[in-house]
């Protein structure tokens, strides 16, 4: 699976900055495809979060507990 990581901070606070992941479900989606279908999702997700502004943005694959440990 492939998700889309948006780099955030505040607006009022620049120095507070997260990673939001966005899982996409579909199989076989592409980096690329997830850059190309990535950005009308994070407008989505701009428009329901006003205090936080967008960064940058990646594409990569999910990364599990199984993975990391």
């Amino acid at each position: 699976m492939i998700e889309l990581i948006i780099s955030v901070c505040m607006i009022g606070q620049p120095d507070v900055c997260k990673d939001v992941h966005l899982t996409y479900s579909a199989a076989n989606l592409t980096p690329y495809q997830c850059l190309m279908r990535g950005q009308p999702e994070i407008a989505k997700w701009s428009v329901g979060h006003p205090k936080w502004q967008v960064q940058r943005f990646r594409c990569g694959r999910v990364q599990t507990a199984e993975k990391e440990a």
